[in-house]
Parts: C-alpha cells; structure tokens; sequence
C-alpha cells in the first residue's frame, strides 16, 4: 500500500449544476489518482445537495443540486477535500484481480486480422501483445459500465471503423486508439473487436451493476472456440 498526495488541480464551471475539476501533474498517474480519490472522497463525505462525482482520466464532474447549494459553495467543498487529502496523504487500497477469458478471432474478434494487418505483425502478436499485459480500469464509460483501460502495446494506436457496427455483443472485448474496453452488453460500437469473453459481465439483478471498479485489474487469458461453451452462463468474479 502506497501514500498518494493531490495532484494541483482546477476547478471549471460545467453549466449550472455541476463543475468539472481537472488534475495538472505532468505524470497522467499522478493526475487519475487523484480524481478519483477525490471523487471517493465527495461520494463519502455526505455534503447536502451533492448528487455524484464522475471520474475519468484527468477529470471528474461534480453534479450538485443548485437549490440547494451554490456552485461557490461547491467549489469551496472541493478545494477542502483536495486540502483534506493533501493533509492525510490518503492510502491507494489494494485492487482486486479478475481473470477474462477470451476466444480471439474468427466470429468472436471478426476485427483481429484487419488490426494485425494495420499493425504489420501477425494476428498470434496481436494476441500476445493483449494478453501479456495487467490491464487497470481507469474508469467506467458507456454503454453500461464498460471497463475503459489503457490499451496494448501495440506499435500504433488502433484506428476506429469506418463503419460502426449497429449491434456489438455483449463479452466482445474491443481495442481503439491506445485504450482497451469490454462491451458489458449488446450496444452500437466503433470499437475493433478482436476477441470476446463468454463471462456475462453486466447483471441487471446486481448492485453495483458490473463486479468491477476503477482501480481494479484485469488480465486476459486466451481461450479456444470450443471452451467457450463451457464458461456460459458464469459471471466476472475477482480472484479470491
């Protein structure tokens, strides 16, 4: 467990109900580290007329009730959370680890030859290169609580399709520019999909929805086409 400082921050007006609070270390760890400690820090301080913080990278939006509190006094709360963690220095906790695996290619990644062939490797690098790596959650995006991470690395940054694609499966597990995704559930993508998991990942009966959180680690694990039966039906679990 590691002693973590904020990051020197400033804090935007984001219309008239929320503010958007931007971290400006040169280090992009540095940066997402603190949004989100800031952002577990409001969602835990039980401030009235809050109504969420939403991390990203280097940003998280503050969204608050303007009848009840003021954009000012928002502002100032903000400013004593990042007082507040500077002073404590706060403890990054242990991530949890979660194993994905996936069938790469052929109908499950209909994506993996055409990001080789953009890549000038063969598809069996491509696979290795995305499976070699711990991949950390930097945040949640759309659709659904997708997992975005920082991608493999590959010699290029993954362009995004032409066509996006009107329906992409749940599982699919995706990569564009220098980030990584799993679809969660059946959604419109632009995403390259190389692979896919047979885990459900999204369950609708669950709070929180996904068994994931920023923070978190996942690595994933080739599996042939024929297993991928086998693991239907059984939900993304962290390791014990």
């Amino acid at each position: 467990m590691s002693i973590l400082s904020a990051a020197p921050t400033e804090i935007y007006e984001s219309g008239d109900s929320a503010l958007r609070v931007v971290a400006l270390a040169e280090a992009s760890e540095d940066n997402w580290q603190t949004v989100h400690r800031l952002a577990d820090w409001l969602e835990s301080c039980g401030a009235e007329g809050l109504h969420g913080a939403v991390p990203t990278y280097d940003s998280v939006l503050v969204e608050f009730d303007p009848v009840l509190v003021s954009a000012r006094q928002v502002r100032a709360f903000v400013k004593l959370g990042l007082l507040e963690m500077g002073r404590s220095g706060g403890a990054e906790a242990a991530p949890r680890e979660f194993d994905v695996p996936v069938v790469y290619g052929g109908d499950y990644g209909p994506d993996l030859e055409k990001v080789a062939e953009y890549q000038g490797i063969p598809t069996e690098e491509v696979i290795r290169l995305h499976t070699e790596k711990t991949y950390t959650v930097r945040c949640l995006g759309a659709p659904a609580g997708s997992p975005m991470m920082d991608g493999p690395a590959f010699p290029k940054p993954v362009p995004r399709l032409k066509d996006p694609r009107l329906s992409v499966p749940a599982g699919a597990v995706a990569v564009a520019g220098r980030q990584a995704v799993i679809a969660p559930a059946v959604a419109p993508g632009g995403w390259c999909v190389i692979g896919q998991t047979p885990l459900t990942v999204l369950n609708i009966r669950r709070e929180p929805l996904v068994p994931y959180k920023p923070g978190d680690i996942l690595r994933f694990r080739r599996i042939e086409a024929e297993d991928f039966g086998s693991y239907v039906g059984r939900e993304l679990e962290p390791r014990p």
